[in-house]
């Protein structure tokens, strides 16, 4: 047990005393206490908002009932003074001693500390990245990898029964298109002179590779074939190369998928009309005319009468399409019949990680599992803000593999794959971030993942000079503010957890190992200045035992948080 929930127990005895006392209802919701950390040290130890959450209902001013819990607190025997401040909050001091107990839990549960059953067991199906497999993955697509990829470590560390899934948009335009642009790169590797890539087809050298594979495995028979034909034999082997290159790339990352599903396959097996025959047996769907899309109008764009769906009744701004005026499917059909279908497999919660141009995306596809589910959070959609990528603040030139952007690949390369996770988790989701080669390789403070890894390996050479320490140990010992402070971040870590959990944002890890790291080079640091701090103390065995349990636990939680962002914990630097 930690201390928040070690206290949050108190909290919830004292009322039972209290509310015998003061004839108050015997029982209250206890999820709307919150027990933290106050970030200005004179405040305390701990602060509680008990009393603020249970005046309405008890008809009381809360700092009436904040005096209730401040006298049976003060009975504690490790809290040592108990204060009311402002509107009711309860701030508490504890004996200093207290702390040692955390380091002990630390040590005990290792690298299970702070893991949870927030999840009890429940399906969640993560679809991230999802690119178009046109080609090799860029840069960009990194950012939405490593969120979809840390958000499934975390949710499986709090319980939840998680799926890694990648949906392959094969079944669209693009595809065709991808088809052609192999076909000439074939026929340039039978020694047709290709000048210039037409406009509308695929630049990229990547193509040229497959050009060659096509031109040994069939010499000249596909030209001898009507092109129609040829492609059709081109587009599975095309699709197939790709989708061997993204998954080599995601390797890359530490990234691996447990589900790879086919739009087309979805397409073939009539998975999209069982989907609107759904939707159409709820009376979701009608004929009509779509309204007038906003901003900018195609100008051959006409109110045409359609397959609509009813979106606008799940908070989406307009009924959307279903069927173009050939009959096919629009994109959208597709993509409910696809969430039908994940739907129908994971039968639990969904969430799509997107980029930043699939904002229009998002009320539709929400409206539409809402539909299928009737039930509103049955999708959370997390969308990714734009990575610029730069090298001495300057633009990195556009990929010549590529045609034109950067592969993610090349920036693998040019900083490695640890780098790359961690600094696109320095940023909440859907906020941009610069990507600078230079910042993100140089060995300062000012590099967040040299920051906390250079922490990881400091503390485990202090390990290596002193050794692990058995048996016990007084802990009691560790009273200095810089100790104190590091060891009340070691505590928030169960807390951080949660929070990156509830709100699915992995971030919140980078930004606690951030701190932890800062934390810890400033006992460094502090040794530094004072050698009485150092963290082993030539003329005291038994203070220097504390001292080394304390980098064990700030090494065990550094590694921890790495190892959940999929991050190395480097032992020497």
């Amino acid at each position: 047990m930690n201390i928040f929930n070690e206290f949050k127990n108190k909290i919830k005895l004292i009322y039972q005393v209290i509310s015998v006392q003061n004839n108050f209802f015997k029982d209250f919701d206890l999820s709307k206490c919150v027990i933290e950390i106050p970030r200005d040290e004179t405040h305390g130890d701990l602060a509680c908002n008990i009393a603020l959450v249970l005046a309405k209902s008890l008809n009381r001013p809360p700092r009436e009932v904040a005096e209730l819990f401040a006298v049976e607190l003060e009975k504690d025997d490790n809290v040592l003074s108990v204060e009311v401040a402002g509107p009711g909050f309860i701030n508490i001091k504890l004996d200093q001693s207290r702390w040692g107990k955390e380091i002990e839990t630390i040590l005990f549960h290792r690298q299970n500390f702070g893991k949870n059953n927030i999840g009890v067991g429940q399906n969640i199906n993560i679809e991230f990245v999802s690119a178009n497999p046109t080609g090799p993955l860029h840069a960009a697509h990194a950012r939405g990898a490593i969120l979809g990829d840390a958000l499934a470590n975390l949710l499986s560390f709090s319980g939840y029964n998680v799926t890694r899934e990648y949906y392959i948009n094969d079944a669209g335009s693009q595809i065709a298109v991808l088809s052609k642009s192999a076909y000439l790169r074939y026929c340039e590797a039978l020694g047709d002179r290709i000048s210039d890539i037409p406009e509308g087809l695929y630049p990229g050298d990547y193509l040229i590779e497959v050009g060659q594979f096509l031109a040994t495995k069939y010499g000249d028979k596909l030209k001898s074939l009507p092109e129609k034909s040829a492609l059709e034999k081109i587009k599975p082997i095309v699709l197939n190369i790709m989708m061997k290159s993204i998954k080599k790339d995601l390797l890359r990352l530490g990234i691996e998928m447990d589900v790879y599903s086919s739009e087309s396959e979805l397409v073939n097996e009539g998975k999209v009309s069982d989907a609107i025959k759904k939707l159409e047996e709820m009376g979701l769907i009608y004929q009509g005319k779509p309204e007038k899309p906003k901003g900018q109008l195609d100008s051959n764009w006409k109110p045409r009468k359609q397959l609509l769906f009813r979106s606008k009744e799940f908070g989406d701004d307009i009924d959307r399409p279903l069927q173009k005026s050939d009959k096919t499917w629009t994109y959208f059909a597709s993509d409910v019949a696809y969430h039908f279908d994940k739907l129908t497999r994971t039968n639990g919660l969904l969430i799509d990680v997107l980029g930043a141009d699939h904002s229009g995306y998002v009320k539709r596809m929400t409206a539409a599992v809402q539909a299928m589910t009737g039930k509103k959070e049955m999708l959370k959609v997390k969308q990714c803000g734009l990575v610029t990528l730069l090298n001495k603040g300057q633009p990195v030139k556009m990929s010549k593999r590529a045609g034109n952007f950067i592969t993610l690949s090349d920036v693998v390369d040019a900083v490695g794959a640890d780098v790359i996770r961690f600094v696109m988790l320095t940023r909440k989701n859907d906020q941009a971030i610069e990507f600078d080669y230079a910042k993100v390789t140089e060995k300062s403070r000012d590099n967040p993942v040299f920051y906390v890894q250079y922490a990881h390996a400091r503390a485990s050479s202090v390990l290596r000079q002193k050794g692990k320490i058995s048996g016990h140990t007084n802990l009691s010992l560790l009273t200095d503010v810089h100790e104190i402070r590091l060891i009340k971040h070691l505590a928030t870590w169960p807390k951080y957890i949660e929070s990156a959990v509830q709100n699915y944002e992995p971030h919140r890890i980078a930004f606690y190992l951030m701190d932890l790291a800062s934390a810890f080079h400033g006992l460094w640091n502090a040794g530094r200045e004072n050698p009485d701090l150092k963290f082993i103390h030539q003329t005291n065995t038994e203070l220097t035992n504390a001292r080394i349990q304390l980098v064990e636990a700030t090494a065990s939680i550094t590694k921890l948080g790495l190892n959940l962002l999929s991050i190395k914990a480097l032992e020497e630097m």
